[in-house]
């Protein structure tokens, strides 16, 4: 079938996610056929550089040789079974070796399908554990501005992008949102790698007045990917944790994206040393082959649930698929390569590499408002006006147009907003970095170009 006909039958029947149906009648699907290292390749054999790792997911590359051989073993020993009364081996090898190598409050891990999963599980934990140690007041919880944290109901409620929420405001819940980091676009005319953390006092002022009510922080740590990829201070971390324990608020950490080595460390905790009360992991956790979602907690959050089932002080929250042993088998896997390959310290290497080879051809680049970089995670920001960092109006769907320049010459490249970015899978060469962001330079340049 050609590809034509197989994108006929697709938009026929199949509504895609975070998408507006109707560009695709100019810009139908791409079929994609199979896919290898950090290429994709479609049914007439044009590949494709996946220059975001399949929305953040791929960490070490499409038919991972490794990954492809646990999964065969354990499909062919246990595909699934409930996980209430009944537990299994990688879920077990999972729970610890991820307790092993994650912030030292966390001692306890809850299974859930995906990172929105995730966020609710948090949630409910949170207020769950207040109720129960008498604190019954503490009912609400605050975000930061430009948060996202997932497209189910509560999840939505924690975040601040209006793309995503705006039209549901009416049935979220009634989350705190404080203003948060901007670093690009400093209030405080500082800078990130130097600052220390002064838009902290949005929040701290806040939390003086409402810490009675407030259940958890949630909050992505370091990086607000959704919002185009906004890099802030450790520092930030550092002082909102014992913002936290001084007023008895739980600190939720949505690692989803950040977490698996994306930051340049495993954790992007890890840059603040510091430990939530609760952290969210998925995306990278199974390299993008299977939905899986863990909860990580402390004993503190662990032992208000623990009592005789008549208390009704039980966490009765579940998955249908939760503790999924395929999944559990990947997500061990890819925690044996992290470790084997040492892939903490080559990419150190590859983010320099990456870091150098960006400015090297920003130069070329107009309308450049900055590039910032976070490990394996690089932003090139596009503005109207360089002088005043305004941005272009999102009518003029700046990045879309690129990203479809950039297929044409083999690179996806699906951008936010006004922000190009290069979240690529870990295997990625330095020729194939060259490619990527090469690619995405002419890009850039042959739209502006096109749009004078």
């Amino acid at each position: 079938m050609s590809m034509k006909e197989l994108q006929e039958k697709d938009l026929k029947y199949v509504w895609h996610p975070c998408s507006q149906m109707k560009d695709y009648e100019k810009f139908p699907p791409i079929v994609i056929e199979k896919g290898k290292g950090v290429y994709i390749e479609d049914v007439d054999g044009n590949t494709y550089l996946d220059a975001v790792s399949s929305w953040w997911v791929n960490l070490f590359g499409h038919s991972n040789q490794r990954i492809n051989d646990a999964l065969y073993k354990q499909v062919n020993t246990l595909e699934h079974v409930i996980f209430a009364n009944f537990t299994h081996k990688p879920a077990i090898e999972l729970c610890e070796k991820i307790i092993s190598i994650s912030p030292d409050r966390l001692k306890k891990v809850f299974f859930g399908d995906n990172g929105s999963s995730a966020i609710e599980i948090a949630l409910k934990l949170s207020f769950q554990y207040h109720q129960q140690i008498g604190k019954t007041n503490k009912t609400r919880f605050v975000n930061i501005s430009d948060a996202y944290h997932g497209e189910t109901i509560g999840a939505l409620s924690m975040g601040d992008v209006d793309l995503y929420s705006k039209v549901y405001k009416p049935i979220l819940l009634d989350s705190i949102k404080v203003e948060g980091p901007d670093c690009f676009r400093c209030k405080f005319n500082k800078e990130r790698n130097t600052c220390n953390a002064e838009c902290f006092i949005n929040m701290e002022e806040k939390i003086k007045i409402i810490h009675d009510e407030v259940s958890a922080i949630v909050i992505e740590p370091l990086v607000q990917c959704a919002a185009g990829m906004k890099i802030y201070s450790p520092k930030y971390l550092v002082k909102l944790i014992e913002l936290c324990d001084k007023y008895d608020i739980n600190l939720i950490a949505d690692e989803i994206a950040v977490g698996f080595g994306r930051t340049g460390k495993m954790f992007a905790c890890n840059h603040a040393q510091i430990s939530p009360d609760i952290m969210c992991l998925s995306k990278g956790l199974t390299a993008g082959y299977m939905p899986l979602s863990l909860v990580l907690m402390s004993d503190k959050i662990y032992d208000a649930f623990y009592d005789d089932y008549n208390t009704m002080k039980a966490f009765l929250h579940s998955h249908s698929y939760s503790g999924n042993p395929l999944g559990c088998s990947i997500a061990v896997e890819t925690l044996k390569i992290f470790e084997d390959e040492d892939i903490i310290n080559k990419n150190k290497i590859k983010s320099e590499y990456l870091k150098n080879k960006v400015e090297s051809v920003l130069k070329d680049i107009p309308y450049l408002g900055e590039y910032r970089q976070l490990g394996m995670i690089g932003a090139i920001e596009l503005v109207k006006n360089k002088e005043t960092k305004e941005p272009f109006e999102s009518e003029k769907r700046v990045g879309y147009n690129i990203y479809q320049k950039a297929l044409k010459k083999g690179v996806l490249l699906r951008a936010l907003g006004n922000i190009i970015y290069f979240m690529p899978p870990y295997v990625i060469s330095e020729e194939e970095i060259d490619f990527m962001v090469e690619v995405a330079r002419d890009s850039i340049i042959e739209y502006f170009n096109e749009n004078k």
